[in-house]
């Protein structure tokens, strides 16, 4: 029979060999985002659809959506050796489907904010831009400090609604960009802001580059990167690092050209 010497002895070994077994089972690293994604083998984003020539639904192919981010995407996705899926929702509600974990990424021309930050997290800027006025060319209005009181047109949730406020206008809000282009055009509102851009292409598409015009330089400057859920470190990390490497290596100046016919990836 032991002894209570023994039993205390053995006791303590016992508890000696559990401590080193479970300090030796692995312990995760990160925090899995990016092995997510791996192991998905698809790269899910999400656009509006309706903020051409970034992300929009083209005549051909009424269903899939295209434009500078879908390309975007579509070479970070490649690098990581996994499939694009570009989905698209309204503007305003990205952020909450974001967190909600039905995408893995907002990549459709986001600008990176100190507002928005508290929500989510970007990585470095893909593109550069800027908030630009777009007004008729009969509307006498030669640039921003011109709008006070007057009708702004801007999509609602995008960082233009705080500009129109800014300079005083009422801002009257919208959907897609297009919508707004026809109302500026129609005279049932002043102008619109937006990015610079993307009035460029619209004003071409709407009026044919005529009747509608670029008013005064830009309001303001923006850098535009991918946002990722605050938790995602590791996804967002990769991904910030592919992007560096489609940046050093012209990937991004090749599909900027593309789309603009100028080179939008620097600042």
């Amino acid at each position: 029979m032991l002894n209570r010497k023994s039993l205390l002895f053995i006791a303590l070994m016992l508890s000696v060999l559990l401590f080193v077994f479970v300090g030796c089972e692995p312990v995760p690293e990160g925090d899995g985002s990016l092995q997510r994604v791996l192991d998905a083998g698809e790269l899910v984003v999400v656009g509006s659809g309706g903020y051409p020539p970034f992300n929009y639904y083209g005549e051909e192919d009424p269903d899939t959506p295209i434009g500078f981010d879908v390309d975007t995407g579509k070479a970070i996705a490649e690098r990581l050796g996994v499939d694009l899926v570009y989905e698209t929702s309204d503007w305003d509600g990205l952020p909450d489907g974001l967190r909600a974990g039905r995408y893995d990424a907002i990549l459709g021309s986001m600008a990176d904010t100190e507002a928005r930050r508290e929500i989510v997290s970007f990585t470095i800027p893909y593109y550069y831009s800027g908030a630009q006025l777009i007004v008729r060319e009969d509307s006498g209005i030669a640039g921003p400090d011109e709008v006070e009181g007057l009708d702004i047109g801007v999509i609602t949730g995008e960082t233009y609604v705080d500009d129109a406020i800014g300079l005083g206008a009422n801002d009257v809000h919208y959907a897609e960009v297009n919508t707004i282009l026809l109302e500026v055009l129609g005279g049932r509102i002043d102008g619109m802001i937006t990015d610079r851009l993307v009035a460029v292409r619209g004003m071409d598409e709407i009026a044919g580059g005529e009747q509608l015009m670029l008013a005064g330089d830009l309001i303001r400057t923006e850098n535009v990167a991918i946002a990722f859920r605050q938790e995602d470190n590791e996804l967002r990390e990769k991904v910030t690092e592919v992007l560096e490497e489609l940046h050093a290596d012209g990937t991004m100046t090749e599909i900027s050209m593309k789309w603009f016919g100028i080179d939008i990836t620097k600042p």
